[in-house]
């Protein structure tokens, strides 16, 4: 009798290690989950102000049509892929930074179009669009940061002793992470041109 309550007591207390320790995955998985939907938001937000700012420029850059071709297209892409939170792998996310920044690289190019058009620069409507969606990259950037940090604790404690075992055993797995873009490594250089 006395063997058989002991032996329910460690099932028991078990039972409540490995109840917590599950729980606690859970909250880490669902704070990843919660982060992604942050950084899909601001890409989001993003994606809905470059309409305003392409048809506030359309009436004075009448010409630069290929540049505005170029940022419908990429923002289409980038609209158009899908990733399920739960389960990012290092390809989706590529795959998804590699869309975002070619949005980034064909709004470079429509906001250097622009210093050509004096009237542009001076329009009060262009200004506010322009800087509301600096402060959208910048939120993105923040984004993208909490949710390095989110994955980041998910993954240390699904490889942690003991909680791996209970994640291999619920099927908790290391999340990948935002990393920053091919050649953003090396500082770009600055020539200024004198001889003019």
């Amino acid at each position: 009798m006395k063997k058989g309550l002991i032996i329910i007591g460690v099932l028991f207390i078990i039972g409540l290690i490995i109840g917590s320790s599950y729980n606690g995955l859970v909250d880490l998985d669902e704070n990843v989950n919660a982060q992604w939907g942050n950084v899909e938001s601001s890409y989001q937000r993003r994606a809905d102000l470059i309409p305003n700012i392409m048809n506030t420029a359309k009436g004075y850059a009448q010409y630069e049509q290929e540049t505005f071709t170029r940022v419908i297209e990429a923002r289409s892409k980038a609209t158009s892929i899908q990733i399920d939170p739960s389960n990012i792998t290092p390809e989706q996310l590529q795959q998804f930074q590699q869309v975002q920044s070619g949005l980034t690289s064909a709004l470079s190019r429509l906001l250097a179009v622009f210093e050509r058009y004096p009237d542009l620069k001076a329009n009060e409507n262009f200004r506010e669009l322009i800087n509301e969606l600096e402060r959208t990259e910048n939120r993105i950037n923040v984004e993208r940061n909490r949710f390095n940090s989110a994955a980041k604790e998910i993954n240390e404690t699904v490889r942690k002793f003991p909680k791996n075992i209970t994640a291999s055993i619920f099927g908790f797995e290391k999340r990948a992470y935002f990393e920053a873009d091919a050649g953003t490594e090396k500082a770009p250089e600055v020539e200024f041109d004198f001889s003019k």
